[in-house]
């Protein structure tokens, strides 16, 4: 099973274990009923900010909606878990993520590993409520945050409140970056 086939079924689980209808979910995300069809039947993997929104519609993490297994205590991700292909979930927004800890329940942030290629990357703004933390492991890329654009490159990082529209371009031909997302 694909992992946006496996994020929608968990999305349509939740959402009918809490007796709630597509129209409630969208409307209460501000999309429409056919977009969360589409997610919840795997024909498209939201950007994180969309997954972020209907997380918030069902009272629940992204991490919920990512894995159905939860666990306490401290988990350990062994290095080049998250670059396997198979791992990274790609977004119909033109990047791949992976969720570092997603069966970790009761998080307070949620580290994320992205891989952003240039040409592929679609011109979109996010906007979602909490902080957010980017640091660059490899490559360039424009981050616009607000009115303000900034260059980041290899050992760069930004932090700011994530309500304030962002895009990113990436500049090389991938970047490669690790973005913390906390609750405010």
């Amino acid at each position: 099973m694909n992992i946006g086939s496996k994020l929608g079924k968990q999305v349509r689980y939740i959402r009918k274990q809490q007796n709630r209808t597509l129209e409630e979910i969208a409307s209460a995300c501000g999309f429409s009923k056919s977009l969360l069809s589409k997610i919840e039947n795997g024909v498209t993997t939201p950007p994180i900010a969309t997954l972020m929104k209907i997380a918030e519609a069902l009272g629940v993490t992204v991490s919920d909606l990512l894995e159905d297994n939860k666990e306490s205590g401290t988990i350990y991700t062994q290095a080049g878990t998250y670059k396997d292909d198979g791992r990274l979930i790609k977004t119909e927004k033109g990047y791949s993520f992976y969720a570092f800890a997603a069966t970790r329940q009761d998080k307070q942030m949620q580290p994320y590993y992205f891989v952003a290629k240039k040409n592929e990357v679609y011109n979109h703004t996010f906007s979602h409520s909490g902080e957010e933390f980017v640091y660059v492991l490899e490559g360039v890329m424009k981050y616009k945050v607000g009115d303000k654009e900034y260059t980041l490159g290899p050992g760069d990082s930004i932090y700011f409140t994530s309500i304030e529209e962002h895009t990113l371009t990436p500049i090389s031909d991938e970047v490669k970056y690790i973005a913390v997302f906390a609750s405010s």
